[in-house]
């Protein structure tokens, strides 16, 4: 996307909206939400969230109670959906199965009152963006699941909204074919250069098609930042468990050494961190959060500095997926962790296993 087409693309700005149901029921708590122009988020989170209430808020389709929502310059907190200027792709299409592609993708603009010369015009621009020109007068229910999505997507960006907004478009697709179609609209996103809000529970389209992410829960959202972030330093347990595998460790207690590190007692031993003063001061329950690819099994329980104590474990069973294992192992209190490896990492039958990992990935998480 060049700079220019980022210029003209419209930012959101949702401030303390809630949403309040007539049972009394929050939809969204206190929520603020800054969306940059031109780029492409994605809400995240499991089923009531709160993240399809939050997007049909930003659509106009729900009022909020409270608070306020911009779109580029604009305060559109009250105004209808027709007057957003919003692409909006629905779950299950919604295409008309008595027309054709093309006629599909033009209905809009016929909506919008466009001159014929222009509409059709139009129409081969968007053909040619989502890469199915040869289908324009095919029905729509003679085409493939994906292909489908694809004229959804033309049709939302036909009239050139100021925004796309996409509910979990690709819920119904197999995960081979979504990961493709997420790339695809990626893609489309990145050429037309049109600010994205995407609905999903599947974290891997939360990566694949994300410049920022925002976990959602309980109608809040819990972080917000990039995919890299938000995998490898979660704020929380629920965004350390909903984004991949985690292992969990327990904080007993946290001191301050003469050296400004700050030594981290755990129930299975204790890491020397570099961490801000102010965690000190927590008061909540604390718990260390390790991915399976940071845990390291070894055949003695010999490691140097870079690396925490060793912890006796036992193997429990080991998970071959080709070019990678995921073992799980015990310690002497039963708890269990996951590790990811390759086969040649594994210590032979019949060897002390030890568990260790590298002190520079450890991450404290609290709540």
């Amino acid at each position: 996307m060049d700079k220019k087409t980022k210029e003209r693309a419209n930012g959101i700005d949702v401030k303390d909206v809630e949403v309040r149901f007539a049972n009394g029921y929050f939809g969204l708590k206190k929520t603020s939400l800054v969306i940059e122009p031109g780029s492409f988020c994605t809400l995240l989170g499991p089923s009531g969230s709160g993240k399809t209430t939050l997007l049909r808020t930003i659509a106009g389709l729900l009022t909020p109670s409270s608070g306020s929502i911009a779109i580029g310059a604009k305060d559109v907190t009250r105004l209808p959906v027709q007057a957003r200027n919003i692409g909006f792709v629905f779950q299950n299409y919604a295409l008309f199965p008595h027309m054709s592609v093309a006629q599909n993708i033009e209905y809009p603009l016929k909506l919008h009152k466009w001159p014929q010369a222009d509409r059709q015009r139009r129409v081969k621009e968007i053909l040619d963006l989502i890469e199915l020109p040869h289908a324009a007068d095919r029905a729509v229910g003679e085409l493939s699941g994906g292909q489908q999505q694809r004229v959804a997507i033309g049709r939302a960006l036909v009239y050139r909204p100021g925004l796309l907004l996409l509910d979990e478009p690709m819920g119904a697709l197999d995960r081979r074919l979504r990961q493709q179609l997420g790339a695809d609209l990626r893609e489309i996103q990145q050429r037309t250069g049109i600010t994205t809000v995407y609905v999903t529970h599947d974290q891997e389209e939360a990566f694949i098609l994300s410049d920022k992410v925002a976990i959602m829960d309980g109608g809040e959202i819990l972080q917000y930042d990039t995919p890299a972030e938000l995998y490898f330093r979660p704020n929380s347990r629920f965004a350390a468990r909903f984004l991949g595998e985690a292992n969990l460790i327990d904080v007993l207690s946290l001191e301050r050494g003469a050296d400004g590190r700050t030594l981290v007692r755990t129930s299975l031993g204790s890491v020397s961190l570099s961490l801000p003063r102010s965690i000190l001061k927590q008061d909540s329950s604390l718990s260390i959060v390790l991915r399976p690819e940071d845990m390291i099994l070894l055949g003695s329980n010999t490691v140097d500095e870079a690396h925490a104590p060793p912890i006796r474990v036992h193997i429990e069973k080991e998970l071959f997926l080709g070019s990678r294992c995921i073992v799980t192992v015990s310690e002497q209190s039963g708890a269990t962790f996951l590790v990811e490896c390759s086969q040649s990492q594994i210590p032979p039958s019949g060897v002390e296993v030890w568990l260790t990992w590298k002190v520079a990935s450890t991450v404290l998480v609290d709540h």
